[in-house]
């Protein structure tokens, strides 16, 4: 039986006043490519934030393979094995694609194995190893987002947060990002993804998750909710 990696009992976490996620309850199977849907302010990047400890949940328990992960600090939780590549790359504009990729792999103490780690970055993504000297704020769009999820990879995660990959990016930048998100998922890192394009998440993932103004509306497997008539006229445009 597949092993439950991430699990989130009755989650709850708010900003300020405003409870953003009501209740969510969740589960990410070891090997598994999970994906989070839903609209805009429906709570996709908090249920990330609140899994990495930058909005800690207000109520309810995030495990870990068994770990609980609410009052931990967010590098004790990457150096667990949790790794995001947030929304809007946050990369750092002013340090090269290398600098980048080298910051990813702060908590990694073994040089040669952080020298592999690049080399596989690199074979995901050949573009930056044409900037590899070039400043990051000097990246096209997808470029940058090739950068953040090298960057992401470079603490070796077991688990890797996607935020939105593919915003932004034109359609063929899409295809590329998501056959390395197929590709990260084939070597063996089990993913989180959070996508507003429903079509391409639906299709590259094992199982979803519909969220509505904080609180989970729907499962199952992500054929299962592609072929759903409440899906598919609410997140993939058909009527």
């Amino acid at each position: 039986m597949p092993k439950t990696m991430l699990e989130l009992k009755i989650v709850s976490s708010s900003y300020g006043a405003i409870e953003a996620l009501k209740g969510v309850s969740l589960r990410i199977e070891q090997g598994e490519i999970v994906t989070l849907i839903g609209a805009n302010g429906a709570g996709k990047s908090t249920t990330l934030r609140s899994i990495t400890g930058l909005v800690p949940p207000v109520s309810g328990d995030i495990l870990f393979e068994g770990q609980r992960l609410n009052a931990l600090p967010t590098h004790k939780i990457v150096a667990l094995g949790i790794s995001m590549a947030p929304e809007g790359r946050a990369i750092f504009a002013n340090l090269t694609v290398a600098e980048n990729l080298e910051l990813g792999a702060y908590l990694q103490p073994d040089a040669a194995q952080n020298e592999r780690q690049m080399d596989r970055v690199i074979t995901l993504f050949p573009r930056l190893a044409e900037r590899w000297r070039q400043q990051g704020g000097t990246l096209s769009g997808g470029e940058q987002q090739m950068l953040a999820i090298g960057r992401a990879l470079m603490s070796r995660p077991r688990l890797l947060l996607l935020d939105e990959p593919s915003l932004g990016l034109a359609p063929l930048l899409v295809h590329t990002i998501f056959a390395a998100i197929d590709a990260i998922n084939k070597e063996g890192t089990t993913i989180l993804l959070v996508e507003q394009n429903a079509n391409a998440a639906l299709k590259h993932s094992h199982r979803a998750y519909v969220l509505e103004t904080g609180s989970i509306v729907m499962e199952g497997p992500s054929q299962q909710l592609a072929n759903d008539p409440r899906v598919r006229e609410a997140y993939l445009g058909e009527k």
